[in-house]
């Protein structure tokens, strides 16, 4: 059996594993990652060897990291060896291991887009949709605020009306996101928690986030993860992640970069001071926060179909719509959750 993983910003690392009687009755380790002394990876092999093919990934690191002892690992970590060794009988799923849907659908309100975060990520986790790449366009301007958010403290109401702003409420943890259409870029990713198999919830956000990265490069700018959930460059904050890890068996993954954000509205509506404004990309509230449109001179909509071609080039892809099934348990969870003052003011 063979499983591999690529660390983020790192090397690949491969297991070569044969099971003999529910056990690992061989290991090999591989990659183009760096060891010294070289010969602490026959002291990782042995460790990993004799050990049931069910061993979590917390055991399996914790195996590696004492059979490395002070040896020195470059690029790579003994969760990555944990990973893919895990990947390679079967716990765990890679990129490479799905098919990847692709919806780029019309704009959706505000509550809609919260709804359909929940059925799709729902509809991965019991198996009627494959994973899937989801990229949001806005009908309306919208401030979408964290699970476990306080309304009160994070949005102006009154501003809000004055602007015409919906507030509403995901099922992510994380902060609040200012949104006007045609002003910022939010994609979804709809996974099994196989492909994150062994992940904190911290180290996810990086290696989910690694394509959008890798995207960002290709258009010329230094982007990079910043932990915890941050998408950056050398000019400061582009975007932010949240997630949701469903009980079910699926991942959901979504981010918002800002293209181009009227920085004084965003002041008024959202309850946040000066700090956490430059934290966005921007000293003032005299200008707009506009790292994509800025550093690529690109338009939105290029910008999002270079997203989409460098999600297709990594991985196995098709493009795909949301079904009628999907729209319809959508549109009662709208009626039902989303549309209704007792979610938005479920943390008054």
């Amino acid at each position: 059996m063979h499983g591999e993983y690529k660390v983020p910003g790192g090397k690949l690392v491969a297991a070569d594993v044969k099971v003999e009687q529910g056990r690992l009755a061989s290991v090999r380790i591989s990659g183009d990652f760096f060891l010294e002394p070289d010969d602490a990876l026959e002291r990782i092999d042995a460790a990993l060897t004799g050990l049931a093919v069910d061993t979590a990934v917390d055991r399996l690191s914790e195996l590696v990291a004492v059979a490395a002892g002070e040896a020195r690992m470059i690029g790579f970590t003994p969760d990555a060896v944990a990973i893919a060794v895990r990947r390679a009988v079967g716990r765990a799923t890679g990129w490479a291991d799905h098919t990847f849907d692709i919806i780029h659908g019309a704009a959706e309100t505000p509550p809609m887009q919260m709804a359909l975060d929940q059925v799709l990520a729902e509809a991965v986790a019991d198996g009627t949709r494959a994973p899937t790449l989801r990229i949001w366009e806005w009908e309306r301007p919208t401030v979408v605020i964290g699970s476990f958010q306080s309304l009160r403290n994070e949005v102006d109401t009154d501003a809000a009306v004055a602007y015409g702003v919906t507030v509403v409420r995901r099922i992510s943890g994380g902060g609040a996101m200012f949104i006007e259409p045609g002003n910022t870029i939010t994609y979804s990713l709809y996974v099994p928690t196989s492909l994150v198999e062994g992940l904190s919830f911290e180290r996810s956000y990086a290696f989910l986030d690694d394509w959008v990265l890798g995207a960002l490069h290709g258009l010329g700018i230094d982007a990079s993860y910043v932990p915890l959930n941050d998408i950056a460059s050398p000019a400061g904050k582009i975007g932010g992640a949240a997630q949701k890890r469903l009980a079910s068996g699926s991942v959901l993954h979504h981010a918002t970069m800002a293209y181009d954000i009227d920085a004084d509205k965003m002041l008024q509506v959202l309850r946040i001071g000066r700090e956490k404004l430059s934290d966005k990309g921007t000293k003032s509230a005299n200008k707009r926060v506009d790292p994509l449109r800025s550093q690529t001179g690109l338009t939105r909509a290029a910008i999002i179909e270079a997203y989409k071609d460098h999600f297709r080039s990594r991985y196995d892809t098709r493009d795909a719509e949301i079904t009628p099934d999907e729209r319809a348990r959508a549109e009662r969870l709208v009626e039902e959750k989303f549309g209704t003052t007792e979610w938005l003011h479920r943390v008054p």
